[in-house]
C-alpha cells in the first residue's frame, strides 16, 4: 500500500487507503486468481486428456481459444449490468456460475462437450476483468490506481504458479472414485470458485458508503477525493456511453492490446507443452513446478515495473520496453528450445514483459476515459483485447507441429513487437508532477 508521507488528507487519508487496501485487495485478487485459473487450467489438463479424448495440438487450441470467442460478446452488457445491480451480486453471480462450468467440464465425454463447456464458461467469465477495473476506480485513487491494478494483475501468476504445482500433482497422483487425474483438475481447481462466489456476495462493499470497515468520515473522504478526479457530466443513457467505441484513442489502444494478448495467452496456454518438449521424460508434476518459474518470476517483474512506472508517472516507455523484451524472450525460447535452462531463462523473459506490461497499461488506459465512460470503455478495450485470447493459442496451435509446439511461436513475437509499434506512436496524458512527487519512494500496493 502507499507510503504514509504520499497520502494527502493528514491521518484520514492514510487510514482510508490502508484499510482499502488490506479489506477490498484480497477480496477482488482471490477472485482474478481463480478466475484465471480456471481459464487457463486446460493447458494442464490437456496433458492428460490428449491421450483419452484424441486430442492433437490444432484441436486444444481450438478448445482453449474458442473460449473468447462469446467472452467478448458478453463484456460490455457484463458491466452495464454490474454498474446497475451493484458489483456485490454480479461478481458474487459470475463467481458462482464459472465454478460451476469449471467442475462440469471434468464430466466431458468428446470433443464437442469440451467445445460447449469452454463456450459456456466464456459466458460464465465474461465482465470480470473489467468488472474489477471498473470497482477499482470507485475505490482507489488515480496515484494508487496503477499499483492496486498491479495487485489485481498480480493474480494471474500466483494463478498460474497455483495452477502449475497443483495441476501436476493432480494429474499423477489424483485418480479418485475411477475418473482420470485431468478430470480432478477441473473439479478441484474449479470448486474453490463456488466458496468465493459465496464469500463475495456477503463481504464485498458496492462503494465505499457502504463499507462497515470505514468510518463515515473516512468514506466521505475517499468519495470526494476519486470524485474530484473526474469532470462533472450527467448520466448518460446505455446508447450514449457506447459512444466511446468511436474514440479513436480507445479504439487503438484496444487494437493494440489485443496484439498484447496474443502473446500472452499463446505464451499461458502452450507453455506446459512447450516444457514437456525440453525433455519429453519430464512428469506432469516436473512439468508443473518448471512451468511455475516463468510465473514467480514475472510476478516479481510486475512489481518492480508498477513501483517504477507510478513512481515516474510514465506508461508508454514501459509496455513499449516489455513488449519488446517479451518478443526477444520467445524468439530464444525457440532458440533454445532443446537445452531446459536458457528456455526457462527465456520463458521467465517472456513472463516479464507479457504481465509486467499490464498494471502501466490499464492505468494509462483509464486516463483516456471519463469517469461516465469507465464502465463501457474499459470493458470495449478488454472485450477487443480478448480477440487476441482467440488468435494467440488457434494459430499456434493450426501452425504448431506435434513434436515442436515452438514452430508456432512465430506468430506471438510477430503480435508483440506489432503491439510495440502502435504503443510507442500513441501520446497518452502524463501523470502531473505533483502526483510524481507524491508518488517518490512509494512502495508497491501489495507489499
Amino acid at each position: 500500500m502507499p507510503a504514509p508521507a504520499e497520502v494527502e488528507g493528514g491521518d484520514i487519508g492514510r487510514r482510508t487507503v490502508r484499510k482499502v487496501s488490506t479489506r477490498i485487495l484480497p477480496i477482488v485478487g482471490l477472485l482474478y486468481v481463480f478466475n484465471y485459473m480456471d481459464r487457463a487450467n486446460i493447458s494442464y489438463a490437456q496433458l492428460g486428456m490428449q491421450h483419452e479424448l484424441a486430442i492433437t495440438t490444432a484441436t486444444f487450441g481450438v478448445a482453449a481459444s474458442i473460449f473468447f470467442l462469446v467472452y467478448v460478446l458478453f463484456e460490455i452488457p457484463s458491466n452495464m449490468i454490474m454498474k446497475k445491480i451493484g458489483a456485490r451480486v454480479w461478481l458474487a453471480r459470475i463467481a458462482i456460475s464459472w465454478g460451476l462450468v469449471t467442475v462440469l467440464t471434468g464430466f466431458v465425454q468428446n470433443v464437442p462437450q469440451l467445445y460447449g463447456a469452454r463456450i459456456l464458461l466464456g459466458i460464465a467469465e465474461a465482465g470480470l476483468f473489467p468488472g474489477l477495473l471498473l470497482y477499482m476506480t470507485l475505490w482507489f485513487r488515480t496515484r494508487e490506481r496503477g499499483r492496486a491494478i498491479a495487485a489485481l494483475a498480480l493474480a494471474q501468476p500466483v494463478a498460474m504458479v497455483l495452477g502449475s504445482l497443483t495441476g501436476g500433482v493432480i494429474l499423477d497422483h489424483v485418480q479418485w472414485f475411477g475418473l482420470s487425474g485431468w478430470r480432478w483438475v477441473f473439479i478441484l481447481q474449479g470448486a474453490p470458485a463456488l466458496l468465493l462466489g459465496a464469500l463475495t456476495l456477503l463481504y464485498l462493499p458496492n462503494v465505499p458508503s457502504q463499507a462497515r470497515f470505514l468510518s463515515k468520515q473516512e468514506s466521505e473522504w475517499l468519495e470526494r477525493e476519486i470524485r474530484s478526479e473526474y469532470h462533472s457530466e450527467e448520466p448518460e443513457t446505455f446508447l450514449g456511453q457506447l459512444r466511446i467505441l468511436k474514440n479513436r484513442k480507445v479504439l487503438y489502444l484496444a487494437v493494440a492490446n489485443l496484439f498484447a494478448a496474443c502473446g500472452l495467452y499463446g505464451f499461458t496456454f502452450f507453455l506446459p507443452q512447450i516444457i514437456s518438449q525440453l525433455d519429453p521424460s519430464y512428469s506432469a508434476t516436473n512439468i508443473g513446478v518448471l512451468g511455475a518459474i516463468p510465473f514467480l518470476v514475472g510476478a516479481v517483474g510486475m512489481l518492480l515495473v508498477a513501483r517504477n512506472s507510478d513512481r515516474t508517472g510514465e506508461r508508454r516507455g514501459h509496455v513499449v520496453a516489455l513488449m519488446v523484451l517479451a518478443a526477444a524472450g520467445l524468439a530464444g525460447t525457440i532458440a533454445f528450445r532443446e537445452q531446459p535452462v536458457p528456455a526457462l531463462v527465456c520463458l521467465s523473459l517472456v513472463a516479464i514483459g507479457v504481465l509486467g506490461y499490464m498494471a502501466p497499461y490499464w492505468a494509462m488506459a483509464a486516463r483516456v476515459l471519463s469517469r461516465e465512460h469507465t464502465a463501457v470503455g474499459l470493458a470495449a478495450i478488454n472485450s477487443i483485447a480478448a480477440l487476441g485470447g482467440f488468435l494467440g493459442p488457434y494459430v499456434i496451435g493450426v501452425n504448431a507441429g506435434e513434436g515442436d509446439v515452438s514452430v508456432g511461436l512465430y506468430f506471438p513475437i510477430g503480435c508483440l513487437i506489432v503491439c510495440a509499434v502502435m504503443l510507442l506512436a500513441v501520446r497518452v496524458p502524463r501523470d502531473d508532477g505533483a502526483e510524481r512527487k507524491r508518488s517518490e519512494g512509494s512502495a508497491s500496493a501489495v507489499g
